[in-house]
């Protein structure tokens, strides 16, 4: 017989975590281990109990919930799902930091207005989910950064002599990049190792649903040397050299005659905004012109768009397993050959940067 997976469950609200520890003991598969009412005693019982999941509100007594999220995931690694019925722009950025952090989901709290079970029955299947996730231990905590900005001066890794020699000898004009879970902390690396004269503009889905995603794009502008702004309809690429765009939330982004459109149309692989949709649009415009990067994420969008990509002619990076926090989205893009570069995290910044320094001049970086 399988053994229950362990949660910890971190909630200052009585009324709210009854709720939350009723609707996990109702199912057979799950145990509540332990209770927290402040993020202090959600790190003590988290190193005692050593749950396989820990649900963390945000805004908590004593000790934040940002606060208590970085000092687990720096000292006793565990899959944290964030529970919040936090929206105003500060809450949120806390959100997006205890992401960052580590932080492998965000989960709104139950509204009044939903059918009974629907939140429910997500929310079972989330905690499930992400017990079977490996996560890595992140180490601002232990360094003493802080969870605001602090851009960090370290040194930029090698990257393979034949990636350099060959990549020199193309020129580019976009860069697309999609991610999901694990994906905050991945886009955030990423655009920290990028100068903020990068001459190429980024386009980027992000699946982070309503109401999390609606200052995500104004945080990562506050985090990094990039100017970071949502999607507009009808706005021209080429006027977005330099800058990064994302997709907003419940929108897929799209380009069309070089220009951003946004739509509707249905979800894909149940996102939208969807990976494979921009993808296969920048593959349809750009062909050999397009660098494409499917990060860490949950399930398979993104892998036929990164394909298309492919077969136009463009440069196709995925992260590599190792430093995924999911490596579901790039598995299945390598299995369909989509994939002609696979990298750790830690050198696809630094990749993107040397391309574009060197762009199409057929010297090696």
């Amino acid at each position: 017989m399988t053994a229950p997976i362990r949660i910890l469950v971190v909630e200052d609200s009585l009324t709210v975590r009854r709720r939350l520890c009723d609707v996990l003991a109702a199912d057979p598969a799950l145990e509540v281990v332990g209770e927290a009412v402040d993020g202090k005693q959600a790190i003590a019982l988290c190193q005692s109990l050593r749950p396989d999941v820990v649900t963390m509100d945000m805004m908590l007594p004593v000790m934040s919930g940002l606060a208590a999220t970085e000092y687990i995931m720096a000292h006793c690694p565990t899959p944290i799902l964030i529970v919040s019925s936090s929206t105003n722009r500060g809450e949120l950025f806390k959100t997006y930091e205890a992401l960052a952090a580590g932080a492998v989901d965000v989960l709104e709290k139950p509204l009044a207005n939903q059918a009974e079970g629907t939140w429910e029955r997500h929310f079972i299947a989330t905690v499930k989910l992400i017990s079977r996730i490996r996560v890595i231990t992140h180490l601002r905590a232990r360094l003493g950064v802080p969870g605001p900005a602090r851009l960090e001066s370290r040194a930029v890794p090698s990257l393979p002599s034949s990636l350099l020699a060959s990549l020199a000898r193309r020129r580019y004009e976009i860069v697309v990049i999609g991610a999901s879970t694990g994906g905050p902390a991945a886009i955030l690396e990423i655009l920290r190792a990028l100068p903020s004269s990068f001459p190429l503009p980024i386009l980027f889905v992000l699946h982070i649903g309503e109401p999390f995603g609606v200052a995500f794009a104004e945080w990562l502008d506050s985090q990094t040397g990039m100017r970071v702004a949502y999607a507009r309809d009808g706005d021209a690429v080429n006027a977005k050299v330099g800058q990064v765009v994302m997709a907003p939330p419940e929108s897929h982004m799209v380009v069309r005659g070089r220009r951003l459109c946004l739509t509707q149309d249905p979800p894909r692989h149940s996102c939208r905004p969807s990976v494979d949709s921009l993808f296969e649009s920048v593959g349809r415009e750009y062909g050999p012109a397009a660098i494409a990067c499917l990060l860490t994420g949950m399930g398979r969008d993104g892998a036929a768009g990164l394909l298309a990509v492919r077969q136009s002619g463009g440069l196709t990076i995925a992260q590599d397993e190792a430093t995924s926090v999911v490596y579901g989205m790039p598995r299945e893009a390598m299995l369909l050959g989509a994939v002609e570069r696979e990298l750790p995290l830690a050198q696809i910044g630094p990749g993107l940067s040397a391309i574009a320094a060197h762009n199409g001049d057929g010297r090696t970086p």
